[in-house]
């Protein structure tokens, strides 16, 4: 009997150890390799939808001080760099929010930017497009913020086709995306000619009405150009995917999200 609170004081300081060192190699899994991403808008869509579960790739494009939880990585601008490919989904620090935001890279340094009409426009040149349909979703809340998406087809009742007109963008270089329209003529369909600084990009979201991105500069509050030590990493695959508003709702999970690449 004299050895049993021993023996129990023992067991709970193993227990704490395996706790500590289990959410260290989390931690450092986390910082060094790959960081999980909740696709909390619809500012991507239909590339990533509103629950798209994913982990990103932190090794694509090395490090910064903005690759620990909370910018705390001790790393003065960024090591191992490899600079992001045009047509790349990213995550990155915003600039002056402090939140973690997901585009595409649309602006590589020394780039010209321009939305005319609607239409992308890089270096001079117009960004070729092609029809694709109809992106047709559930017009109700989505994701825990409730969010309802805007449609083509307004107004349109809870529980109806909500309809975005769906094209298919193909960037020099060649990657391929798909790109929404839901109104003409939305504020920032026309643009003023971005150029790109050095060490910088410009980001876009796929559904181009319904994205705040560097078409909205950093002086009125939008999010501007982001330096390079801002990126985090790139989305490669989803993992997993819900479209209810919680993750106990099984009978909403898309299974046919399950492990799908991200182009």
């Amino acid at each position: 009997m004299a050895t049993a609170a021993p023996e129990k004081k023992d067991g709970i300081w193993e227990t704490i150890k395996t706790i500590f060192w289990a959410l260290v190699i989390a931690g450092i899994f986390r910082t060094l390799f790959f960081q999980p991403f909740w696709i909390p808008s619809g500012s991507m869509k239909d590339t990533l939808l509103i629950g798209d579960f994913l982990f990103v790739n932190k090794i694509a494009y090395g490090y910064s001080a903005h690759s620990c939880p909370f910018s705390m990585c001790p790393i003065s601008g960024r090591i191992l760099e490899r600079e992001p490919a045009r047509g790349d989904v990213a995550v990155f620090r915003h600039p002056t929010r402090n939140v973690d935001f997901i585009k595409r890279v649309i602006g590589l340094p020394g780039d010209t930017v321009q939305m005319r009409g609607g239409r992308l426009w890089l270096n001079g040149e117009p960004v070729q497009v092609t029809p694709a349909g109809e992106f047709i979703e559930v017009k109700e809340q989505q994701g825990p913020q409730g969010l309802i998406p805007r449609c083509v087809n307004d107004p349109v009742p809870e529980g109806g086709d909500c309809i975005s007109e769906r094209m298919t963008e193909t960037l020099p270089g060649g990657n391929t995306h798909d790109i929404l329209n839901i109104v003409d003529g939305w504020v920032a369909d026309d643009t003023p000619t971005f150029t790109v600084p050095e060490g910088q990009y410009f980001f876009m979201g796929d559904n181009r009405d319904n994205s705040e991105d560097s078409r909205f500069p950093a002086e009125i509050g939008g999010l501007g150009f982001v330096p390079a030590e801002y990126l985090i990493g790139r989305a490669d695959r989803i993992m997993f995917s819900s479209a209810g508003r919680s993750l106990l709702y099984f009978w909403t999970w898309r299974s046919d999200r399950f492990f799908k690449a991200v182009n």
